[in-house]
C-alpha cells in the first residue's frame, strides 16, 4: 500500500483509533472538526480501506502560529529587525499513528509529509521554522533524529524553515 494523506472528512472512520496517547486519541474522536470548522487547524490523515469503511491510521495537524522573538536562539534571533517582536512559524499541533499501524513508516511519512506542506506554504506565506510540541521523550527523540533543536526555556522544538526547503 502507498501511503497518502487527504484532509480529514466526516467519512473518514476514526472510533477506533489508538496511539497509545489518550490526549491525541480523544483529539481526533471529539476535537478537531470544532477546531477545523473554527479554522485553528488543518487536519491530514492516511485512511485505509477496511469493511468498507475509510480507517484512520495516522493524522497531523497543521497551522499558522507565531513565537516571542525571544525564544528564538541568539544565533537565529540577531537576524530579525528588532521591530518584530512575534516570528512567524508554522506549528505541526499532532501527529499520530495508530498503534495497529507499525512497520510502514507512518510516523516519518507523515512528518516529512507535513514539512512539505509547511515548505510549498512558506513560499505563499512566510514561515521562519516548523515548531512542534513533542507529547513525551519518544516523541523528542523522534524529531530529534529529522533535525529538530529544542527551544530556549521551552519544551517546545523547532526545524528552520532554510532546513526544511533544503529537503524539498
Amino acid at each position: 500500500m502507498e501511503l497518502q494523506t487527504e484532509n480529514l472528512k466526516s467519512s473518514h472512520f476514526r472510533k477506533d483509533f489508538n496511539c497509545g496517547h489518550e490526549i491525541l486519541d480523544n483529539y481526533l474522536m471529539k476535537q478537531v472538526n470544532q477546531d477545523i470548522k473554527k479554522k485553528l487547524s488543518v487536519c491530514f490523515v492516511i485512511a485505509e480501506k477496511e469493511d468498507e469503511k475509510n480507517v484512520v491510521k495516522g493524522y497531523y495537524t497543521l497551522s499558522n502560529y507565531g513565537i516571542p522573538r525571544e525564544m528564538i536562539p541568539p544565533e537565529n534571533e540577531k537576524k530579525f529587525p528588532r521591530a518584530y517582536k512575534t516570528i512567524p512559524t508554522t506549528l505541526l499541533g499532532r501527529l499520530a499513528r495508530d498503534k495497529d499501524f507499525n512497520g510502514k513508516r507512518a510516523g516519518e511519512f507523515l512528518l516529512l509529509d507535513a514539512l512539505h506542506k509547511c515548505h510549498e506554504t512558506s513560499m505563499q506565506i512566510a514561515s521562519f521554522a516548523v515548531i512542534v510540541d513533542p507529547i513525551d521523550d519518544n516523541a523528542k527523540s523522534f524529531y530529534e533524529k529529522y533535525g529538530f533543536k529544542t527551544l530556549p526555556d521551552s519544551e517546545k522544538m523547532f526545524l528552520p524553515m532554510h532546513t526544511v526547503n533544503q529537503l524539498f
